[in-house]
């Protein structure tokens, strides 16, 4: 197994085109990722293959290339910007004598160094003990600091297998942490059905703006900054707008070919995602790449069975595009966009009255939900 540097690893990058679309969008996403997990990309390795390769991934000649850059640069790791199997990584592991990840497991790292709540905590080590699962060939247990032999094997058992062991062990006990989590939760939210509060949470892309926006509404001090997941504990504040009682949460981030791992790992999470009212679906205006990117965020709340709550899309940072502070609507006068700066304030106004007209039309409602998007004025964006 490869030690890994403590910090300031010095990466290789390999991005493929397996005939994805938007290439140049998603390295450049990669570094970002690379950058938030306190890395510097010293060469970036590109290449055209029709399929990966099923030993090696990029093929021997290309790993020799990145082998040379590995070399040339000193790098001490190399990423991957493509989901690797466990076979694959440990081919090429042993061709390049380095550290070798994926994406997935870079996502995972950066949700590690992220994480500040107890629950967060949890929830990522979850996943990254469900992605490791698969990849289990030497033992897991060098995490806790701990060797295999006296004490921890089993009468009769290889080193393998306990360490299989204590790796179910440990994420059984994490699932009953985390549902015991959601058991509280779930009380909470049939408190605020009860006190008939709208119940609105803020999704989107990661980077596109939330927490920003977030503290702009609620006068909160959530951490904002400009980079990939910089939020990841859900955060829930009160806002009271023209006598209208709303309970805002701020949510982890979205991207696209986010780990299948991390949305199980978060399902309590994102669950509340799903339960909401409304979604602020809040758009980085400024991005080429926008499109994809909602489409991507509407491929996770799918995913997460939110795909039907009513959404409005925050059209944000409109101080770097030069667009004007707007409400848009649709068909019978349907609530579709807002634009808006979160960073300058222009236009919050215009977003706090489109709350305070999607709370009145759901006291109107018979249930403690909305009402469907025939009727309540709002959008349900596909």
């Amino acid at each position: 197994m490869f030690e890994r540097p403590a910090s300031g690893e010095r990466a290789v990058v390999v991005q493929l085109d397996l005939g994805q679309d938007a290439i140049d969008e998603r390295l450049s996403e990669m570094k970002l990722l690379v950058a938030s997990a306190g890395a510097s990309v010293q060469a970036v390795i590109q290449g055209r293959r029709a399929a990966p390769d099923p030993k090696l991934f990029a093929g021997s000649g290309k790993v020799q290339e990145i082998g040379d850059a590995l070399r040339a640069h000193e790098a001490d790791i190399v990423i991957f910007n493509h989901a690797l199997s466990p076979a694959q990584q440990r081919n090429l592991e042993r061709e390049l004598q380095c550290m070798v990840i994926d994406r997935t497991a870079l996502i995972l790292d950066i949700f590690a160094q992220r994480a500040r709540s107890h629950e967060g905590k949890l929830q990522v080590e979850l996943a990254q003990l469900q992605h490791l699962s698969t990849r289990l060939v030497r033992g897991w247990t060098h995490l806790e600091r701990q060797k295999g032999g006296i004490g921890l094997r089993g009468p009769g058992e290889k080193q393998l297998e306990t360490d299989r062991r204590l790796l179910g062990n440990r994420v059984k006990m994490l699932k009953s942490r985390l549902a015991q989590i959601e058991k509280q939760r779930k009380v909470r939210r049939r408190a605020r059905e009860r006190r008939e509060v709208l119940s609105v949470s803020l999704v989107g892309y990661t980077n596109a703006g939330k927490s920003t926006l977030f503290n702009a509404l609620t006068k909160a001090e959530a951490y904002a900054a400009d980079q990939l997941f910089a939020t990841l504990d859900t955060t829930s504040r009160r806002l009271f707008v023209e006598g209208e009682n709303v309970v805002l949460s701020d949510t982890v981030g979205f991207i696209r070919d986010l780990p299948h791992a991390l949305v199980a790992a978060f399902e309590a999470t994102l669950e509340e995602t799903a339960e909401a009212d409304l979604l602020l679906h809040v758009v980085d205006s400024a991005s080429d790449d926008r499109d994809a990117q909602i489409q991507a965020v509407n491929e996770v709340l799918a995913e997460i069975g939110a795909a039907d709550v009513p959404q409005i899309l925050v059209w944000n940072k409109i101080d770097l595009t030069h667009a004007q502070a707007a409400v848009e609507r649709g068909d019978c006068d349907k609530l579709r966009r807002v634009f808006l700066s979160a960073r300058t304030g222009e236009g919050l106004d215009l977003l706090r009255s489109a709350l305070v007209e999607v709370a009145r039309r759901a006291k109107g409602g018979n249930a403690g939900r909305m009402p469907g998007a025939n009727d309540d004025g709002i959008s349900v964006q596909t």
